[in-house]
């Protein structure tokens, strides 16, 4: 037992000043399930696209067509995967972007009641 403190079995957890809203929860789950999906059928018109039009020279190793059993055939499949990683990356980076923009107009003021804003600083003049 500590000096200053009661001593109890079930220690409390300290709640969070913020809830969140399950709307958020949701359509967050919904886009960590569609950005993938969205990215793979773009990544797969992008590198037929790449193979009609030669774009850019696709390597041998990118290029072989794998056998899945219970799929069968897909050609490009190692393409088809980095291509859509990339896309991956973008659209999550563009989400974090609009997301961080419209917290930045909409979101909660800088300071809350209880708080000052930080003091300017001005340099001493030397002689």
């Amino acid at each position: 037992m500590t000096k200053y403190d009661k001593f109890s079995i079930r220690s409390r957890q300290a709640e969070r000043p913020w809830k969140i809203h399950p709307v958020w929860r949701g359509i967050g789950c919904l886009m960590m399930v569609l950005i993938p999906i969205i990215s793979y059928a773009g990544a797969v018109l992008l590198v037929q696209a790449n193979v009609a039009a030669r774009w850019l020279p696709t390597p041998r190793e990118l290029a072989q067509t794998i056998t899945i059993p219970y799929i069968g055939r897909i050609p490009y499949l190692f393409a088809n995967l980095l291509v859509a990683v990339v896309l991956m990356l973008a659209g999550f980076g563009i989400l974090t972007l609009l997301y961080s923009l419209m917290y930045r107009v909409l979101g909660p003021p800088r300071y809350g009641p209880l708080d000052a804003p930080p003091e300017r600083y001005r340099p001493r003049r030397r002689r």
